[in-house]
């Protein structure tokens, strides 16, 4: 599927390069993990936040979809990711990962304002795939609602029933993420896609407000961070040298032991197709060991998650 302007046409082909001479280093992965994945069906009704304007999201994206792209890219598992807020959607995404192997794991929803919802939460943990919560903050107006007293037993739930917290927000939410990790020290935390860094946007202001907020959650909780969704962050004629002062922050600030490469597809698709945004990945951490891609490409997936693997 072609979702990219022309501009970036030999762009691809030099990083589809970088992603084949790659395939031998790859060989050295005990399991490589795709973090951060997606299906839906818009017919379903419960995408509030998907333009049916957009031709690129606004169809189905399944399994079998996915399936040749996870093979050219040698990826073995995934992480399937809610895209609704409703139990329905993750009930949705269980079934199609029963009928899916290379589905390791599935982070849902839950209503976290119903404290009656710890029922459906607990009855959703017994899932062998089912392996953590993702409220999706970034829609919420209260920029607040993280630390409401209210929801607070919803993150006590999670540390009972061994489960994983993604985090979703934007960078103004990162001083509310790092309170509540704070205060719930012994839950799994995953903070998605670099808590979305304003690339585009290239001001220096931006930034180091990001950074400073990211350096500060790194050195004071214990949470991950998904290398993920950089690219729709950024212009659609984006490089790598755009991506590489924020994955370089990352690196160094938290290593490749708390970070996870993700795919974010289909959303990637909307800047870069899967083997692309993978190349680039790849190429934006190929100063690291051998045993530091491992983590960073699998091993510290499927510690975040506790995936069956």
């Amino acid at each position: 599927m072609e979702f990219v302007t022309e501009a970036a046409i030999l762009y691809r082909v030099v990083l589809a390069y970088i992603n084949l001479s790659n395939k031998e280093k790859d060989k050295s992965f005990a399991m490589k993990i795709d973090a951060h994945q997606h299906f839906w069906n818009p017919v379903r009704g419960d995408y509030g936040w998907m333009s049916k304007e957009s031709k690129v999201l606004y169809r189905t994206y399944l399994p079998n979809d996915l399936k040749p792209y996870l093979l050219k890219s040698g990826i073995d598992k995934t992480v399937l990711v809610q895209a609704a807020p409703s139990i329905e959607e993750t009930e949705y995404l269980l079934g199609l990962a029963d009928s899916s192997p290379f589905v390791a794991g599935v982070v849902g929803w839950i209503d976290f304002e119903k404290e009656t919802d710890f029922t459906t939460l607990e009855r959703l943990s017994k899932h062998p795939k089912f392996v953590g919560v993702r409220p999706m903050v970034q829609d919420i107006p209260n920029d607040d609602w993280i630390l409401r007293d209210d929801i607070q037993w919803a993150f006590e739930a999670i540390i009972e029933l061994d489960l994983t917290f993604d985090a979703l927000g934007f960078p103004k939410h990162i001083e509310n993420f790092k309170e509540c990790l704070l205060q719930h020290k012994e839950m799994r935390a995953v903070i998605d896609h670099f808590m979305k860094p304003q690339i585009e946007n290239r001001s220096y202001d931006n930034f180091k407000f990001w950074a400073d907020g990211i350096s500060s959650l790194a050195e004071e909780t214990s949470a991950y961070i998904k290398f993920s969704g950089l690219v729709t962050e950024a212009s659609e004629d984006w490089t790598i040298d755009d991506l590489r002062p924020y994955v370089e922050h990352i690196l160094n600030s938290f290593g490749a032991k708390r970070i996870l490469w993700g795919s974010d597809w289909p959303v990637c698709c909307l800047r870069a197709d899967y083997e692309v945004w993978y190349g680039a990945a790849s190429e934006l951490t190929n100063s690291l060991s051998s045993e530091d891609k491992a983590d960073l490409f699998g091993n510290t997936a499927i510690k975040a998650y506790k995936l069956l693997v």
